[in-house]
């Protein structure tokens, strides 16, 4: 005798009507709050966007807001004399690629040390390198501007990617440790019973494997440098100074010039948009191999 499989009577019109009120509600205010979060996020971009293609008159014109003749004066002045802010976007370059070609493989080599290797005060000495990140940049400024002065490194390139460096390889180590971890140890000892040295296991066998996310790191340290502004501040003054600091020299004595200024700030926020646009699929890869270690 089959057994009978009781069935559960319909919802009464009135708790069918709730329950589907609830749902509706729910998916109102989700949307609702994505719309807010990107609105939050994506109207100062597309606000300094507008504004970098306005002339004086619209920038301060409320029926310009949205509804205006654009031009590409701006662009042109902000290269010309006395702005010369292609200069400033040379130093960046080298600043930022030279922070990046010399924090990458430091911080591969120091991640595979605390990775692999052990040795006396290994937690406390990776403790010391993550805790530094805490450090507030304006506490160690001063003592970094003494000793380049000493050294006559003042308002050199130089002297802004040892800073950054500073500032960029404890989270680069960090970072590529993690992925490090997640290579089985198994695949470097049957390497190394093969008669493979340890320098060519590093490259060929975890620097691939956690390639993923020393590009990540790489992106970051190259974002952080870019964007750095209270070492170029303080560290430079003509021959070094930085994208950041040269939107500064757009307040003058009629006031700020914020079509200027907008110009500018396009012209820092543009590469990081191409970067992360080419790098996405490596970060992509970098949250996949982390939710999976």
């Amino acid at each position: 005798m089959n057994a009978q499989i009781p069935v559960r009577p319909p919802l009464p019109m009135p708790s069918r009507t709730l329950a589907l009120a609830r749902r509706w509600g729910l998916d109102f205010f989700s949307h609702a709050g994505v719309l807010l979060v990107m609105g939050t996020i994506v109207l100062p971009i597309v606000w300094i966007m507008l504004t970098a293609f306005k002339t004086p008159r619209d920038v301060y014109s409320l029926d310009a807001a949205l509804l205006f003749t654009p031009t590409l004066e701006n662009l042109y002045t902000i290269f010309a004399h006395p702005w010369n802010l292609g200069d400033k976007i040379l130093n960046s370059l080298i600043v930022s690629l030279g922070t990046v070609v010399l924090a990458t493989p430091m911080a591969t080599m120091a991640a595979y040390a605390f990775s692999r290797f052990e040795f006396p005060f290994k937690k406390f000495l990776f403790l010391l390198v993550i805790a530094s990140q805490f450090i507030p940049a304006a506490v160690v400024v001063l003592p970094y501007f003494l000793m380049f002065k000493a050294y006559g490194l003042l308002d050199t390139k130089i002297a802004l990617i040892l800073v950054n460096l500073s500032i960029v390889l404890p989270y680069a180590v960090w970072m590529i440790k993690g992925f490090l971890d997640a290579v089985p140890i198994e695949i470097e000892e049957s390497a190394m019973v093969d008669g493979a040295p340890r320098w060519r296991v590093l490259a060929e066998i975890m620097v691939p494997a956690a390639w993923p996310g020393i590009i990540t790191a790489a992106v970051f340290s190259f974002t952080l440098t870019w964007n750095e502004f209270l070492f170029g501040l303080i560290l430079s003054k003509q021959d070094a100074l930085t994208l950041p600091i040269g939107l500064i020299g757009f307040r003058t004595e009629r006031g700020d010039l914020w079509e200027l200024m907008a110009s500018g700030g396009l012209m820092i926020t543009l590469p990081m948009f191409l970067l992360s646009m080419l790098v996405q699929k490596h970060f992509v890869g970098s949250l996949t191999a982390g939710s999976v270690r």
